[in-house]
């Protein structure tokens, strides 16, 4: 996306990042990526779900931890990006600039995805011991902190809590990790008030000066697993609310993995998009429809 007067500072595989009077315009596309391969296929409303519902989410949180999120209001956006009130309404948000902590901060209660390959192989995940005969999707004795490394290009990578620390301190990674694990906790409790399953998702952290930030998304089908509670059964993969849909469908097809990636069809496109839809409907409890408008 091109917004005449605003310098693009960022560019990734979802959101750019505009520089403007008043801090950060942080803006959530419709793209969807899969394996760290971004398709040429757009899912409708997919950056006004993510938007909403990190708007949603950091409200929700900010006793926990304080936030970059400054107004997701487009009528409270400076001039030279209010211009774009059109483009931007629904899938944007001013936010505080901040120093980003180099690390992926991971909170895991059930097992699955690349923690169960890790666990069958190992025995553990991130180099933590789990219990034996844990099935796929079982949940676990209680959540663990799983960092990987933040990778703009490529995967990402799971390491230890120690190699961690190697990377950003160890002061600082001892308040990641229990700043996750507060986070996690408290959001998977309230979205099982909700009917949804959180199973593991991601956080993102930065500094402004001294002060630490929660930033970029939080809590949204990009960078969690949703799984409908009245669904649940483990031993297998879930239904979800997230990309898992998106990835299977891909897996299905053959494709190896490596970009380009294939177009979606549109049945798919459908389906995925009322899927961010209900995600966001179910945790806010308030219609999709609204928050578009």
């Amino acid at each position: 996306m091109t917004l005449e007067g605003l310098e693009l500072v960022k560019s990734g595989k979802v959101r750019e990042m505009y520089q403007t009077s008043e801090g950060i315009l942080m803006v959530a596309s419709d793209r969807i990526s899969a394996f760290d391969v971004v398709l040429p296929t757009r899912i409708p409303d997919k950056g006004a779900s993510l938007t909403g519902l990190s708007a949603y989410w950091f409200a929700q949180t900010q006793r926990i931890i304080p936030n970059h999120a400054i107004t997701s209001n487009v009528d409270d956006f400076p001039p030279e990006a209010k211009q774009h009130e059109a483009e931007l309404r629904g899938r944007a948000m001013l936010v505080r600039p901040a120093k980003v902590v180099p690390i992926e901060c991971v909170a895991r209660g059930y097992i699955t995805g690349s923690g169960l390959k890790e666990y069958k192989a190992k025995g553990t995940v991130c180099g933590i011991r789990l219990p034996e005969g844990l099935r796929d999707s079982d949940q676990l004795p209680e959540p663990i902190f799983t960092p990987s490394t933040k990778a703009d290009v490529g995967h990402d990578e799971n390491i230890s809590f120690e190699q961690a620390c190697e990377i950003a301190g160890r002061q600082t990674m001892e308040r990641l990790r229990d700043a996750t694990l507060a986070l996690y906790t408290f959001a998977a409790e309230k979205a099982l008030e909700k009917g949804i399953i959180i199973a593991d998702t991601k956080f993102e952290f930065g500094f402004d000066g001294d002060e630490l930030l929660l930033i970029d998304e939080a809590l949204t089908p990009d960078s969690s697993r949703f799984w409908p509670a009245d669904e649940y059964e483990p031993g297998k993969s879930q239904p979800s609310f997230d990309k898992q849909y998106v990835r299977d469908w891909l897996d299905s097809t053959g494709w190896d993995h490596s970009p380009p990636g294939p177009g979606l069809p549109p049945d798919v496109v459908t389906q995925t998009r009322a899927r961010y839809a209900e995600a966001y409907e179910r945790v806010t409890g308030k219609p999709f429809s609204e928050w578009l408008a």
